[in-house]
């Protein structure tokens, strides 16, 4: 079964997915993933269309076990796909980690950063101050070397320690990011709390402060339920780059309340029935979260997937 395509004014004609299932998807599984089922998964990503795919982080093991291979993972990738293994993001939350992309010839980087105080300090065992003057040589060395940056700023709308987060916090952490020089900003729902007038709020007050939604994403969790109708309201405001994760895959290590990522199957299958256009086979996405739901020995979280998987497609 299909959904039909009703234009509705005023929304984007196209839309960019910004695919994290590879990193934020599986960073928070209780196994470590074999490297080369980690290598088959972005590979089918990008071979269902998904235009852009993070593939890991090089994160220091001890914090992330999950994601210790991203050395070995990278190296696969470019024997598998040439030099379009260096154009997938990785993550690189410090200057160490950005000495291991530089070696390995990756293009495009980025940093994650908080707009709390207690998630800066748990997350990155910094303050709210000072993981800017943490971030500060990474991007500025990127950017020399000629990468492209993009910065995440995580708990722009509620933090389980310290509740709603003020739109003028977000605002300030999220431009100072943008200001050391990330290219765009991805604004996170890391606990799944925003609403769909909460999102529009924040959009106006980066507005506000002369940050066009050209240099915006949103990263949308499904804890509440709220994840697709916060992509409408975002949609409605002109944001047209989204995060999301196949099958629904992925959380926080440090925010234990933080559930799976917005699905990029449930995000296409809306964005198909909206006529926005987004570039990626379902079918073949399907297939793939189908794929590895099974190597994680459990069903997807994804609605579209379950759906799918259990009749024709």
């Amino acid at each position: 079964m299909t959904t039909g395509s009703y234009d509705v004014p005023g929304l984007p004609e196209r839309v960019t997915l910004y695919e994290v299932g590879p990193r934020d998807g599986l960073q928070n599984e209780p196994g470590v993933i074999p490297t080369d089922t980690k290598a088959r998964f972005c590979r089918r990503l990008l071979a269902a269309g998904l235009p852009v795919v993070e593939a890991t982080s090089f994160v220091h093991p001890r914090w992330v076990p999950q994601l210790a291979d991203a050395a070995d993972l990278m190296t696969r990738l470019v024997d598998d796909l040439g030099e379009r293994a260096r154009e997938l993001p990785v993550l690189v939350p410090n200057e160490r980690g950005l000495d291991r992309a530089l070696e390995l010839g990756c293009r495009h980087v980025a940093i994650f950063g908080s707009a709390t105080e207690t998630f800066a300090q748990r997350n990155l065992n910094r303050s709210l101050d000072e993981q800017f003057a943490m971030f500060e040589p990474v991007v500025r060395r990127a950017r020399e070397a000629g990468l492209d940056v993009r910065a995440y700023v995580s708990m722009c709308f509620g933090d389980p320690w310290e509740g709603e987060v003020p739109l003028a916090q977000v605002v300030d952490v999220g431009t100072r990011l943008l200001d050391l020089g990330a290219a765009q900003l991805s604004i996170g729902d890391t606990i799944g709390v925003g609403t769909a007038g909460h999102v529009q709020a924040l959009v106006s007050a980066f507005g506000d402060r002369g940050v066009g939604v050209d240099r915006l994403a949103m990263h949308f969790h499904d804890t509440y339920g709220q994840a697709l109708a916060n992509t409408l309201a975002a949609l409605q405001s002109g944001i047209t780059t989204f995060d999301s994760s196949a099958g629904g895959l992925g959380g926080c290590p440090y925010a234990k309340s933080a559930t799976g990522n917005l699905a990029t199957e449930d995000l296409v299958w809306m964005l198909t029935g909206l006529g926005i256009e987004h570039g990626v086979d379902l079918d073949a996405l399907v297939a793939t979260s189908a794929w590895m739901a099974e190597q994680l020995g459990r069903p997807s979280p994804s609605a579209v997937v379950r759906a799918r998987s259990g009749s024709a497609v």
